[in-house]
């Protein structure tokens, strides 16, 4: 597959600002996104792995197997939903994002965030659940509770005037390592089919 890296479609400020990041220059595509722009519900991830870099889509890989099941199993389906991630490009060896890396990338999430006026985010793992919780203030994350602690906790969030329902999920890739999750990822997700009900 050809990479998307020269895509006319990424002229625009917040694209360039990802295209100065050093992850840009080794990775193979940017990964912006898959699923139902006009859906109510956002999903964000951290950061592309291997295969969602070598394919350009987010949660292609394992994660992305788990996660389509677990959305079945309650009832949703890609169609439905949007996925994203912090980052749009892979760090080398899937190491954790860092803050220079995060700011950099962010503006483009608040871009995608603003067309789609999502009314709920599950944020997925430590790095989305923090940055959301510290209303997308970069510098705050450090002081925000990790995801064991507020997971399927609901909270409200402003992004540029929207109101947004937040709802912390562990990373579908945690639940591939540790099973034992997986009963509170559905329990949790139970809480995420309520609230698309009720919308």
């Amino acid at each position: 597959m050809e990479s998307n890296k020269k895509s006319p479609e990424f002229n625009f400020y917040e694209a360039a600002l990802v295209k100065r990041c050093p992850l840009f220059k080794d990775c193979t595509n940017i990964v912006v996104g898959r699923g139902n722009k006009n859906a109510e519900i956002l999903f964000v991830g951290e950061a592309p792995g291997r295969n969602e870099d070598k394919e350009g889509i987010p949660f292609c890989g394992a994660a992305g197997k788990n996660l389509d099941k677990l959305l079945n199993e309650v009832g949703l389906s890609i169609d439905e939903i949007y996925i994203a991630n912090i980052l749009k490009c892979r760090p080398p060896e899937n190491r954790d994002p860092t803050t220079e890396e995060i700011k950099t990338h962010t503006p483009w999430l608040l871009k995608q965030i603003k067309e789609m006026k999502p009314k709920i985010i599950c944020s997925l793992g430590n790095y989305a659940t923090k940055f959301f919780l510290a209303k997308t203030n970069v510098e705050d994350m450090k002081n925000q509770p990790g995801i064991t602690q507020v997971h399927g906790q609901v909270q409200e969030v402003e992004i540029d005037g929207l109101k947004i329902k937040l709802i912390p999920l562990f990373h579908p890739a945690a639940i591939i390592y540790k099973r034992a999750l997986e009963p509170e990822w559905l329990k949790d997700m139970e809480i995420v089919k309520e609230y698309c009900k009720g919308n």
